[in-house]
């Protein structure tokens, strides 16, 4: 009887193997790009391609913005009567904080961590509150102000609409 099952295994074996991918090539049963799984329509990441390019675009104005301060830390811009040595201590303890946390959120923004839009979303908050808050230490222009809210509401909308695209 084990003879009979195992010649019955053998002969299922075999006419398992006889189902070959290439006798369904043969016969063109080949699924379209599109309808393989995993394959990702175009339409249908669209808002996380957006908020994607949204944190590269952040992440080269982070950039910007720590090479200014570490510029200014390091007397690149401003005259004498500029420089950092002369400056208030709130100033330059601002301008060095803003001249790491902008970089390291640059990096993390362009990678499209969740980390890289904590820091962002903290160096937002922070210069809008020293905007605000303490005036005397950047001036405290509304302008400025304005260009972070900004930035936060595009973010956040952007993240929302991308999160809206993923089931559950």
């Amino acid at each position: 009887m084990s003879r009979k099952l195992s010649g019955d295994f053998q002969e299922g074996m075999l006419a398992g193997m006889s189902k070959s991918p290439s006798r369904h090539r043969a016969h063109g049963n080949v699924m379209p790009v599109a309808d393989q799984p995993g394959r990702i329509e175009a339409d249908e990441n669209v808002w996380t391609r957006r908020l994607v390019l949204f944190l590269r675009v952040m992440a080269i104005l982070s950039i910007a913005k720590g090479l200014y301060h570490w510029a200014q830390v390091t007397g690149f811009v401003g005259g004498e009567d500029e420089a950092f040595e002369n400056q208030a201590m709130a100033w330059q303890a601002s301008t060095v904080y803003f001249a790491v946390i902008e970089l390291v959120a640059a990096v993390g923004l362009w990678l499209a961590t969740p980390w890289g839009a904590v820091v962002w979303l903290t160096t937002v908050v922070s210069m809008a509150v020293i905007e605000l808050m303490f005036p005397g230490i950047y001036g405290g222009s509304l302008l400025v102000v304005a260009g972070e809210v900004l930035m936060l509401a595009a973010y956040l909308a952007l993240a929302w609409m991308a999160a809206r695209e993923r089931p559950p």
